[in-house]
């Protein structure tokens, strides 16, 4: 490895709503585990790798609604990385200007920050990790070198590099320039003419990052770092101060710096990848059946050919199908032309034009202590079903509006009501009138599932007045 450090950046804030009705702003994309046994941001955080001498723990950015699932989903691999939270979305320039200042922080100015997206897909570790040498040894000598990869076919949803002079390193070069999503003729041409597919992920030295921010974005620097002076700890959390945050104009890594500076390097990735930008791209990782059909989960097909069906839940059958895609999670089914899957996002953004929680929200809610999930609802009732993860507590809590019933179907319940704490076993319950102060947690070694039936005038997760809370969301 290159002599200076290599600070791994894993930037885990996206949405992901391209991949709607399965990947949704309240669990996106890179949580989610639709290429394999771990998350895509689990499959980043092992394709660095691990923490030595010459190569530091992560720092992952991403958000507040998101924190949670950034420790656990590390710390399940066994990694102890440093989350930083970002109070709002600034986009990727104020992501990448916060790392590297944070990284300069821990390790020096002379350090490499390797920024990677958290929702890409990359199956090839080994080939991934040549590059990586390649690259760091290119930015050692002063570039921002992004990872380009030799296309395999005229792709129009990726942006293009085109390759200038040629570097002392094997696969490297200057960047001539970097091009948008081209049209289908466009993208022949680049084919031929040796352009590669711009991937988003770089690496560069903490110091050249960050006088290039000074010289093209002043604003966006002194921003983030007003809101890194200011910052707290937070269980754990670095949370950047949020006044001075939202002082940062939004602007994406690329319009802010690697189309303006003249130390962009690109280094040929031969490894495959793929942002995993949408349904189409999820289909390419299933295996092929017979019809050429592609399906995930429980599916029937009859007479059908070239359909993609992807289910979370529900059984979907089809009849005489072809060049279809399905997508079915528990609270909503999407329906296309396979050739129309980069049109999701529009048809997202018109459901939350119309404020439907579906666009947003799925059925089942990850908290820090567990899940929650609807089973029925009605004017005045509405049915949880309550997951809380062994060890775990809620928040010492009251309603002003709303009534609990509890009834445990498995495990223990330790419940405070009051001034009392007593325990509930299964098929036992326990109740909660209104305004009376209470919470539950789990002593037990195995998951806590109870049943709450909720009844009152208002059922909105807003009535909620928190006293203690080990979350730090009091």
């Amino acid at each position: 490895m290159a002599n200076a450090k290599i600070v791994p950046v894993i930037l885990a804030g996206g949405s992901g709503t391209r991949l709607w009705p399965v990947s949704r702003d309240s669990m996106p994309k890179q949580f989610l585990a639709l290429g394999g046994k771990h998350t895509f941001y689990q499959q980043t955080l092992l394709r660095v790798p691990g923490a030595s001498d010459t190569v530091a723990a992560p720092i992952i950015v991403t958000s507040e609604d998101f924190r949670f699932f950034a420790r656990r989903q590390a710390a399940e691999l066994g990694i102890d990385a440093t989350i930083v939270l970002e109070p709002a979305r600034r986009d990727s320039a104020a992501a990448i200007f916060t790392a590297a200042q944070i990284a300069a922080n821990l390790y020096g100015e002379d350090c490499l920050v390797l920024a990677l997206a958290a929702d890409h897909l990359v199956p090839d570790v080994e080939l991934f990790r040549n590059a990586l040498l390649a690259a760091a040894e290119v930015a050692q000598d002063g570039y921002i070198v992004t990872f380009g990869i030799k296309p395999t076919e005229p792709r129009t949803s990726y942006g293009y590099i085109k390759p200038g002079a040629a570097l002392g390193t094997a696969g490297a070069s200057r960047v001539a320039s970097f091009v948008e999503k081209p049209d289908r003729e466009t993208a022949e041409r680049y084919l031929a003419e040796g352009y590669l597919w711009n991937s988003g992920n770089f690496i560069f030295p903490a110091s050249l990052m960050l006088a290039e921010a000074e010289r093209f974005e002043p604003a966006i620097l002194a921003g983030t770092t007003a809101a890194i002076e200011a910052a707290k700890e937070d269980i754990g959390f670095i949370r950047l101060d949020k006044a001075a945050f939202a002082t940062i104009p939004a602007k994406s890594i690329d319009y802010a710096v690697l189309e303006r500076t003249d130390k962009a390097a690109v280094i040929e990735g031969r490894f495959a990848w793929s942002d995993i930008g949408s349904w189409d791209a999820v289909r390419e990782l299933g295996p092929v059946l017979d019809g050429g059909n592609v399906t995930h989960g429980p599916v029937s097909l009859l007479d059908s050919h070239d359909v993609f069906i992807h289910s979370e839940g529900p059984l979907v059958t089809g009849i005489g199908l072809e060049g279809i895609t399905v997508v079915a999670s528990d609270d909503a089914i999407l329906v296309m032309p396979s050739n129309r899957s980069q049109d999701v996002k529009d048809l997202v953004a018109g459901l939350k034009a119309e404020k439907r929680n579906e666009a947003n929200e799925h059925i089942r809610i990850h908290r820090p202590w567990g899940t929650y999930e609807t089973i029925c609802r009605g004017e005045r009732f509405h049915v949880k079903k309550i997951v809380v993860e062994p060890g775990a507590i809620l928040s010492l809590q009251k309603h002003h509006h709303r009534a609990e019933h509890w009834v445990i179907v498995k495990g223990t319940a330790e419940v405070t009501q009051g001034d009392r704490t007593y325990i509930v076993n299964e098929n036992q319950s326990t109740y909660h009138p209104i305004g009376e102060i209470h919470r539950v947690a789990n002593p037990g070694k195995i998951p806590l599932e109870l049943i709450e039936v909720q009844t009152g005038s208002y059922l909105g997760e807003d009535d909620i007045v928190r006293y203690e809370d080990v979350y730090n969301r009091a």
